[in-house]
């Protein structure tokens, strides 16, 4: 199977793709031992042709498919797009324009939560993917026969995916539920974290704001190592070890040595010296000036016995649009649904999920509509108005 590694064939094979209204687009990659994914293989393919291109390939140069990447006049199709996306965006500095996943649209027209490629695959055209190739190691040459066929099945089949549910989302009415998911998926933010947020990804418990001051400190100091190093965060030092640090608030390389998840002479490193440097910073802010941390709000009463009560509604609306209840509503959405009403700031009271579920998941939380047990079966009932 012909594998593109010369600049020619790239450049031929972006040219024939241009002339399609869309692409499918995957990538092989390896990031287990970097920060960034190492980029190992890319398939391409259109109703009229399809390629495999070597990115590991001497003196290859894919601006090309970076300029194809970013045509606007070209639909660009993947499926579990974020990695795909992240990719790109790392080494061409560009996100995809327009972009249709196929997984989201899936979960859109009730093929459940998350579906896999070879799922869908199989429930939409019937084919089954042999799937014995997943886990090659796509860094290593020559690739065999087998795994490049594997590849390429990446983006041929998914031809008739997006063929089948582009039409059930129109017949359904449904494109612009797809379309709000896509902006989300196309933000730039989406791919360049802000370094001072990454303290969120920290378990930390009931932090004191000089605590807190020095998590974000530390955790936006581990970020940026692990971008200029190109190494797993954990590689740096692991979110354990961080989370003691804003705990103990060590002063000293001797203090920092002394704590239990600090690897064994780990202090005396360089990297070490950048974290006391981040510890030190976050130590000198004035006490008027460090973080307030977030306190955590009492649900109402009640506020538990409706959630229970909005799960029911959940399942109900869902089963009726045909989507999974993880589309319209996760549980921390309907948990503060139930607390705040209409003032919680969740993705179930925004654009077309309120427009299905959470418009009626309101209404359960203000009285204005009840369930009830009728038939064997639970309905939801209008309640009547008090009069006046």
């Amino acid at each position: 199977m012909k594998v593109i590694t010369k600049q020619a064939e790239l450049d031929a094979a972006i040219e024939t793709l241009k002339k399609s209204e869309f692409v499918t687009v995957d990538t092989e990659f390896i990031r287990e031992t970097t920060f960034w994914p190492e980029l190992c293989l890319i398939q391409m393919a259109s109703p009229d042709a399809a390629y495999l291109v070597d990115p590991l390939a001497s003196g290859i140069d894919l601006a090309p498919f970076f300029a194809l990447m970013g045509d606007e006049s070209i639909l660009k199709i993947f499926h579990a797009a974020r990695q795909d996306i992240e990719i790109i965006f790392h080494l061409g500095r560009l996100i995809p324009h327009p972009v249709f996943d196929t997984q989201v649209a899936a979960m859109v027209c009730g093929f459940g939560d998350s579906v896999s490629y070879d799922q869908l695959v199989n429930k939409i055209t019937g084919v089954r993917i042999d799937k014995t190739s997943r886990f090659t190691d796509w860094r290593r040459r020559p690739l065999s026969d087998k795994q490049l066929e594997y590849a390429l099945a990446d983006v041929t089949h998914l031809i008739d995916v997006y063929r089948h549910l582009a039409a059930e989302l129109e017949r359904e009415n449904r494109a612009h539920w797809l379309n709000e998911e896509m902006e989300v998926l196309t933000a730039r933010k989406t791919y360049d974290p802000n370094p001072d947020d990454a303290w969120r990804r920290l378990k930390l418990r009931n932090p004191k704001p000089q605590q807190l001051a020095v998590a974000k400190s530390i955790a936006a100091w581990r970020e940026r190592e692990a971008r200029e190093r190109n190494v797993p965060r954990g590689r740096i030092l692991k979110d354990d070890a961080l989370v003691e640090v804003s705990q103990q608030l060590p002063a000293t390389t001797e203090a920092l040595g002394r704590l239990r998840t600090i690897p064994r002479g780990w202090e005396r490193s360089g990297a070490a010296a950048g974290l006391m440097e981040a510890v030190s910073a976050a130590l000198a802010i004035p006490k008027e000036d460090l973080p307030k941390p977030q306190k955590h709000k009492q649900h109402p009463e009640g506020a538990n016995a409706a959630a229970e009560l909005l799960k029911v509604l959940l399942k109900l609306v869902a089963e009726k649009e045909g989507v999974a209840p993880k589309v319209l509503a996760s549980s921390d959405d309907i948990d503060r649904i139930a607390a705040n009403g209409d003032e919680a700031e969740v993705a179930a009271l925004s654009g077309w999920r309120r427009e299905v579920f959470g418009e009626r998941a309101l209404q359960l939380v203000r009285g204005e509509i009840a369930l009830k047990f009728q038939d064997r079966r639970i309905a939801v009932f209008d309640m009547p108005k008090a009069a006046e």
